[in-house]
């Protein structure tokens, strides 16, 4: 039989979540983001529950390539853009629009001789990471409206603090980054701004679409605030069995370097997941797994295939119990703070090793 490890994607719950948004978002488009194998949750599975978006964003040709495969039909971009001339030509075949973020890439289409492509403007209004800066807008739509076959379709930037646990007088606020892209907004072509903390919290964000990334995925963008209180549900649980028990000792260590030393005689359950399941090393002690209705606490290093949780606690869980890692019991983002890092790292990271079942 199979390794008993699996992640659960509740197709439901996907779909639950992209009305959401969509009300959130009002007369404004929608692009599903779906980068990282849409977040760990299986691009297929994306493919299915988003249909009724207006697009899907990646940063991958071949993401696209398997997108159009699956039956996708409508728009598909690129958010990092293009990386050569190279790509170019899949670009066309494939009907994907991409952003343009670097002169580089407009120099690669002036020499191209390129095939109608849809192009969207990245602006740089804080975040540092791509774009243009707010005052050279102008000059690169000129450009990009010089080059035969190019369509400008939208500016696009991205916040660095949308989320409400960023207090507003960061130097990166969202209202400094919104004045700074006011520049390079004169009407003349659409605003593409929001991401899913903007959509969640920021009616001040306008614009003629939103790029919804983790919420669609049921995870808050902020782990102050449940994906209970947004109205979003959780996705995907990442669940695996107990297959072993060891009655461990008062004194008595357990796992790589004897990191967890027993204070009482204790039931000790091993369960089928590691650090190569993508349940991270970096997990310390005391960290929460949720078994037969109860949090049973990690104890030891987590190896590459199992871990370890005390169960003294709770006298009915014994091999063969289900052990939720993350999921709807247990939200990814409390399981994320116990290591020090986020609910995005976490799902995003999930080996290709542990079998996605989809939940119709």
């Amino acid at each position: 039989m199979p390794r008993p490890i699996y992640a659960e994607i509740d197709a439901q719950a996907l779909t639950h979540n992209l009305k959401r948004v969509r009300a959130l978002a009002g007369n404004r488009e929608v692009w599903a983001v779906v980068k990282a194998n849409a977040y760990g949750h299986g691009l297929d599975n994306a493919v299915k529950a988003f249909e009724g978006a207006e697009g899907l964003a990646t940063i991958d040709l071949d993401d696209a390539a398997r997108a159009r495969s699956y039956g996708w039909t409508k728009r598909i971009l690129l958010l990092e853009g293009f990386f050569d001339a190279a790509d170019l030509e899949p670009l066309a075949q494939l009907n994907v629009e991409t952003i343009i973020h670097s002169d580089w890439q407009i120099a690669i289409l002036k020499a191209s001789g390129v095939s109608p492509v849809g192009v969207h403007i990245k602006v740089n209004t804080g975040m540092n990471r791509l774009g243009f800066a707010p005052d050279d807008v102008n000059r690169v739509k000129a450009e990009l409206a010089a080059i035969p076959g190019v369509t400008i379709l939208s500016i696009v930037t991205h916040f660095a603090n949308a989320e409400p646990s960023y207090l507003a007088e960061k130097p990166t606020s969202v209202s400094k980054q919104l004045t700074r892209l006011s520049p390079a907004m004169d009407g003349t072509v659409p605003g593409c701004m929001a991401n899913s903390a903007a959509i969640l919290w920021r009616p001040e964000v306008e614009g003629t679409s939103v790029r919804a990334g983790v919420a669609l995925y049921g995870v808050s963008p902020d782990h102050h605030v449940t994906s209970e209180e947004l109205g979003i549900i959780p996705a995907m649980t990442l669940a695996a069995r107990i297959i072993a028990v060891q009655n461990v000792a008062e004194g008595e260590t357990v796992g790589y370097g004897a990191r967890w030393t027993a204070k009482r005689p204790s039931r000790i359950a091993v369960v089928a997941c590691g650090y190569a399941d993508g349940y991270p090393r970096t997990m310390p002690d005391g960290a929460p797994t949720w078994v037969n209705g109860k949090i049973a606490p990690l104890v030891g290093a987590v190896s590459m295939d199992m871990l370890e949780i005390d169960i003294t606690d709770i006298p009915d869980a014994d091999v063969g119990s289900l052990v939720e890692l993350w999921g709807k019991n247990l939200p990814v983002n409390r399981v994320a703070q116990a290591c020090g890092t986020i609910g995005y790292e976490l799902i995003c990271a999930l080996a290709l090793r542990v079998p996605l079942t989809l939940k119709a």
